[in-house]
C-alpha cells in the first residue's frame, strides 16, 4: 500500500511539473477539461462519449512521454547532436499522430450526431 501511495505522490508532482513548465501540457489539460462536457453532447452512445475522452487522454498521455523524452535529452547536452534531434524529432511526430488520431475521432463522432454517417 505505502509503494501505491508513493507512486501516487510521484505521478502528480510529475504532472504538476508537466503543467508548470509545458505550454504543450497546459493546451491539452484544457482541451481534456473542454471534453468532458463536450463529450457527453457529441457522443451519440456512453461508449463513444467515453472514446472521445479517452482519445483527448491519450494526447495528453504521449505528450508527457514526449516532455520526458525532451527533458531526459536536454539533461544529456546542451549541444545540437543530430541523433538527438532525431529521437526529439520521433517524440512530436507520436504527439502530431495522436493529435490526428484524436481529431479524427471527434469528427467521426459529431459526424455521427449529426446523422451524416
Amino acid at each position: 500500500m505505502l509503494r501505491l501511495w508513493r507512486a501516487t505522490i510521484n505521478s502528480r508532482n510529475g504532472l504538476a511539473f508537466a503543467i508548470r513548465s509545458e505550454q504543450a501540457i497546459r493546451e491539452e489539460v484544457g482541451a481534456l477539461i473542454l471534453a468532458l462536457p463536450l463529450a457527453w453532447v457529441v457522443g451519440a452512445t456512453l461508449m463513444r462519449s467515453v472514446e472521445l475522452v479517452a482519445v483527448v487522454v491519450m494526447v495528453l498521455v504521449v505528450e508527457l512521454l514526449n516532455t520526458a523524452i525532451e527533458k531526459l535529452s536536454d539533461r544529456l547536452t546542451t549541444e545540437h547532436d543530430l541523433q538527438i534531434g532525431r529521437v526529439k524529432d520521433l517524440g512530436s511526430a507520436a504527439v502530431g499522430v495522436a493529435l490526428i488520431m484524436a481529431a479524427l475521432f471527434w469528427l467521426f463522432a459529431i459526424a455521427e450526431r449529426m446523422g451524416a454517417i
